[in-house]
């Protein structure tokens, strides 16, 4: 009998998970990154150390979302103070929105949707302020990956597969990544032995040949050879930044994201209007329930697509935009039987990684990491294993908008780290990765608890609905088979010809008792893992 793998949107039977309880947890999209932050926490490490760990891990073991060429941000509480660190890059110095003016959108692809990745300098200055293992002890467990070779899983396989036929034209990208000429196979054992001597560079260098040394000399010389702008100079400058969350109150708790160039603002917006409807008088799995949140998250979403930009460009301020008389006017003006017209672009995003982690003596770490659709922007830079993200598709061409391309300007950015209080104190990280169903998934997993007392894991398991880029509404299988219909009689468009792996991927971990309980999502390859 021949073995064969189904595929993860093919599975027959549903699977029911537990949440994982422990006093030191991580959650992450691959066991075998969780494991790499476990190996740390015994090791020594807190949960800072014990996130990193498993995030440098993730760039070997599941490339598909992410690397050494990515970007990162992150909410860390430690020592009784909760703080955020934004480590997205800036775009080359020398790009100037005359350079882009003749296209209607960025680049998705090629050296020109290349920003200056800010992962390795995310991982040192957080290891630095908050870590108690050596920083080169981080990068262990993905030197042993990437030297002996990983079991791939289905999953990251799938996502695999179908980056091999956007990407597969790169010369760089099809020597290091299609082994064979193709993808890995479900269980085929990958090598790859110039990311591990990338991360040893990294490691033994505390980040500085990445910006400034052998690594930073091999990324400006393939920029060289494809007339692209990205300098060493560009590399050099770089340096991520620490931040103070942004928060919004709703029911019992408060939810808390970085503020922008980041979206995450987007979640806080429709929490705020969510707050003036009561849904806990419906059903949870209701199309009345789903419309209000749906209706809520169009004009969150608006609002995001018109404002969200580098920090240094802004017009409008999150105090304004998180006005409790203007959400109350949002909410007042939400039709409880009819969907509103909306307009706008969003960005879309397929290549992200989320880890949760909290240790026993009390530090918990939201960590996002992203090379933005999936591989990026398909630039590997030959013999290193490092692919570049492709973050500057997320900037505009259009002169008057705010997040309108320029020279060392970050850009909008998709990927948001969450983390929930409750009265005051810290309950735990929370993350939904996906492009713009990041927001939205926040949004979900907060009503889901906070309104109808449901359970992590249960909420993360429970189907989800979202809305697409011309803000047509998706419905994950599992609502009832009326809602459907209810939500197009009250104006929605229903698309039905969505992707499997549209709805994200969540890990969270919040305190239980003396403990955590950790939980993750089904729709990824990941796991929970603590003790």
């Amino acid at each position: 009998m021949t073995l064969s793998y189904i595929r993860p949107d093919q599975y027959r039977y549903p699977s029911r998970r537990s949440g994982v309880f422990a006093r030191n947890v991580v959650a992450t999209s691959q066991p075998l990154a969780a494991e790499a932050g476990l190996h740390v926490l015994r090791g020594g490490g807190n949960a800072v150390d014990a996130a990193l760990a498993a995030a440098i891990c993730l760039t070997v073991v599941e490339p598909t979302s992410n690397g050494i060429g990515s970007d990162a941000f992150a909410i860390i509480h430690h020592d009784g103070e909760t703080s955020g660190f934004n480590g997205s890059g800036k775009s080359p110095a020398s790009w100037t929105p005359a350079r882009f003016a003749a296209l209607a959108a960025m680049p998705e692809t090629g050296w020109e949707s290349v920003t200056v990745p800010g992962a390795v300098d995310a991982w040192f200055q957080l290891s630095r302020r908050y870590g108690k293992v050596p920083f080169a002890e981080l990068f262990e467990p993905a030197l042993h990956y990437a030297r002996n070779g990983f079991a791939v899983s289905p999953v990251i396989q799938r996502q695999w597969l179908r980056a091999t036929a956007r990407y597969g034209h790169f010369d760089a990208f099809r020597d290091t990544f299609m082994p064979g000429g193709a993808a890995p196979a479900v269980g085929e054992t990958f090598f790859s032995p110039g990311h591990a001597d990338s991360l040893r560079a990294i490691a033994s260098s505390r980040g500085e040949a990445f910006y400034r040394g052998e690594l930073a000399a091999a990324i400006e010389a393939d920029a060289r050879t494809h007339d692209a702008a990205m300098t060493r100079a560009d590399l050099a400058a770089h340096s991520g930044f620490f931040s103070t969350p942004v928060s919004a109150a709703y029911r019992g708790v408060e939810l808390l994201e970085l503020p922008p160039n980041g979206q995450g603002i987007a979640a806080l917006i429709a929490l705020g209007i969510l707050r003036h409807l009561d849904l806990a008088r419906h059903d949870v799995d209701s199309a009345e329930v789903l419309h209000l949140q749906i209706e809520a998250m169009k004009l969150a979403i608006v609002d995001a697509a018109a404002c969200v930009c580098d920090p240094g460009s802004s017009r409008t301020g999150g105090d304004e935009l998180l006005d409790p008389e203007r959400l109350r006017a949002l909410a007042e003006g939400i039709d409880p039987d009819r969907a509103a017209p909306v307009a706008g672009a969003l960005a879309t995003d397929r290549g992200t990684v989320y880890i949760a982690a909290a240790d026993a003596a009390g530090t918990m770490v939201s960590f996002i990491q992203s090379n933005f659709h999936g591989f990026g922007s398909g630039i590997v830079i030959p013999g290193t294993g490092i692919s570049m993200q492709n973050r500057g598709a997320g900037f505009s061409t259009d002169p008057a908008h705010p997040n309108c391309v320029d020279g060392g300007k970050r850009p909008f950015h998709t990927i948001i780290p969450g983390f929930l209080c409750r009265e005051g104190r810290p309950l735990g990280p929370i993350g939904v990765m996906g492009g713009h169903m990041q927001p939205q998934g926040h949004v979900q997993l907060v009503c889901r608890m906070e309104d109808f007392g449901q359970g992590l894991q249960e909420a993360i398991d429970a189907p989800r609905w979202h809305v697409d880029e011309d803000f047509g509404v998706n419905l994950e299988p599992g609502f009832g088979a009326d809602v459907a219909r209810e939500l197009e009689a009250r104006g929605h468009r229903i698309v039905t010809d969505h992707g499997w792996s549209l709805f994200g991927g969540a890990q969270a971990v919040l305190r239980r008792g003396g403990g955590y309980e950790g939980a993750s999502d089904p729709r990824k390859d990941g796991c929970a893992a603590g003790y």
